[in-house]
């Protein structure tokens, strides 16, 4: 944010000053300056310090995304200004792009181009503006041809250019553009890239990648950014390595409030939850005031863990104790507690005096409750209230769908199907993927178009056996189909994370942990049998699906059969 911003002026008898540390002050000041700014030219850099404070300088979330006043305010100061330079004219156009005005943005920039005096305009500003622009409109390609006719691109526009990739879904390529900008004379990446390439690494499940990354800041000197060691410490525990994480944050010479909380959060989705809290109460001894976003973390080991004491402690705590007030992402952690221990009459009554408007997170909480209780009509009114909110998402139909197969309403199951079907709507197939000596590899349910495709089913057949003998009975239940039970055991038996983990015992060597990844939450038969295959081949197996990390060792899992 602009600290301070100071106009010099001839026509008054005292110089308007304007200090500037709060979104408030900065809207009084342009409203002192506006009827000013006509009659003195003077004042004109006051102008363009408050107009690049409210649209650029200034988080979104502090200013304008919470209010439609500021935007226009700042395009009333700049539309009043006698004199714009190339920096006034970025700085709106940036803001437009930033803030979800993208014609508003290339109306302007094509203006900025248009006035006389401003041949040439595409300087760095305004074309780092026009490629957001393009990038917030879905139009990557679009973007990288005006970031390739950047005359000068220094670390800042690389930056901002990869992350135009990841913020797209094109890991792949924003990958690709990294290591090209590595390869660039004069350009060295700074902390903020190493940290937007770690978010993805852990965002694409790539932690090879991540690890080499790395080994390059370490050999940088990057690494001792605490934002981008924050970032490290994240990939690592997102793809379900907690002690490479700790040995980051260990190796921290401060850890500031983002490295405690991504700690904190880290062991609760890898099933660790004693480790979580222990981590919290650490924290609190440090001295650093937690913020709403450890608490999300904390409260969500304890509903991991079935902890509804300490979880329903802990809300109220951050309250009465830290002055922080509950947002909706805390009442959706307790929703969850709550749910998941079958406490269903007290959720209602929290969900009907919450001092916020729930939000998808709650319902969905709600929902895995009622799935995991088979509370059907409970399931409807969570349902109901998150089709409200995402009327197209198919998760949502298909966990109802499960909730009345799981009790016989085989009928009701059917109606869901038509209203899918009548709607357009498709349910997201099931994918899990390992990587294995650098490269990626995809499974899907019944999938045999894998090279090694005879092997993974022969492994899995052999290894059926030696389940029954240890007593495994599939649980036919998780198959929504209304088919005859024989048939149900041969699907649930080649489920997409199944072949995964079976790719994997053959592919890595037997002292390593095989490590799957899988788009949604993974099946009970498919966690039941892991579990059991785990012991038989002595192997750890991790898989991480939609929700958390399992860690499956000896027949054992991080979860203990609680999530």
């Amino acid at each position: 944010m602009a600290s301070r911003s100071r106009a010099v002026s001839s026509g008054f008898t005292k110089a308007p000053t304007f200090s500037v540390t709060t979104a408030s002050q900065l809207h009084d000041a342009i409203d002192r300056l506006l009827p000013r700014l006509r009659g003195d030219p003077s004042l004109a850099p006051a102008a363009r310090a408050l107009a690049a404070a409210a649209t650029a300088s200034l988080p979104p979330s502090t200013v304008l995304s919470r209010s439609p006043r500021h935007l226009p305010s700042a395009r009333e100061l700049f539309d009043r200004m006698p004199q714009r330079d190339h920096f006034a004219w970025s700085a709106l156009v940036s803001g437009y792009a930033r803030h979800g005005q993208p014609e508003a943005a290339l109306a302007l920039y094509r203006r900025m181009q248009e006035e006389p005096g401003n041949d040439g305009a595409d300087n760095e500003f305004a074309t780092s503006a026009l490629a957001d622009m393009y990038a917030k409109c879905g139009r990557v390609d679009d973007a990288r041809r005006v970031f390739d006719r950047m005359p000068v691109r220094d670390a800042v526009s690389w930056t901002a250019m990869v992350e135009r990739y990841f913020d797209g879904g094109r890991g792949g390529e924003g990958f690709r553009l990294f290591l090209h900008m590595l390869r660039t004379r004069g350009v060295r990446p700074n902390e903020f890239t190493y940290a937007g390439v770690l978010r993805a690494c852990a965002e694409f499940a790539v932690e090879s990648f991540g690890r080499q990354v790395h080994g390059r800041m370490a050999k940088s000197g990057t690494g001792d950014s605490c934002f981008a060691e924050s970032a490290l410490l994240r990939m690592y525990s997102k793809c379900g390595d907690m002690g490479s994480a700790v040995r980051v944050f260990e190796a921290m010479a401060k850890p500031d409030l983002v490295s405690w909380t991504a700690v904190i959060s880290g062991y609760a989705q890898n099933g660790q939850p004693e480790e979580a809290l222990r981590y919290f109460d650490m924290f609190l001894r440090s001295g650093i005031k937690p913020d709403h976003v450890t608490f999300v973390g904390v409260l969500s080991a304890c509903a991991h863990a079935g902890l509804v004491d300490k979880g329903l402690e802990i809300f109220h705590s951050i309250k009465e104790q830290y002055c922080i007030e509950h947002t909706a992402d805390h009442y959706a952690c307790v929703i969850d507690l709550l749910s998941r221990s079958g406490r269903f009459e007290r959720a209602e009554e929290m969900i009907n005096n919450m001092a916020v408007k729930p939000n998808k997170f709650l319902w969905a909480s709600l929902l895995g409750g009622c799935r995991i209780h088979k509370n059907v009509g409970l399931a409807r009114r969570a349902a109901e209230a998150l089709l409200e909110i995402e009327p197209e998402n198919p998760a949502t139909y298909v966990t109802l769908a499960n909730i009345y197969a799981s009790v016989g309403l085989f009928d009701e199951v059917e109606d869901v199907r038509r209203i899918m079907e009548s709607k357009g709507i498709s349910k997201m197939p099931a994918s899990s993927w390992i990587e294995v000596g650098r490269r990626v590899h995809v499974f899907l349910v019944g999938d045999k178009s894998h090279p090694q495709a005879d092997e993974i089913y022969a492994l899995l057949k052999k290894l059926y056996v030696k389940m029954v003998e240890e007593g495994y009975v599939a649980d036919t239940e998780f198959v929504l189909h209304d088919v005859e039970d024989e048939q149900k055991e041969q699907d649930i038996g080649y489920h997409s994370e199944r072949l995964a983990v079976a790719f994997g015992i053959i592919a890595t060597p037997d002292s390593a942990p095989v490590k799957v990844f899988k788009n949604l939450r993974i099946c009970g038969d498919c966690h039941t049998a892991i579990k059991l295959i785990s012991r038989i081949v002595q192997r750890e197996i991790i898989v991480r699906d939609s929700n958390r990390f399992h860690h499956l060792k000896n027949g054992i899992c991080s979860c203990r059969d609680y999530w």
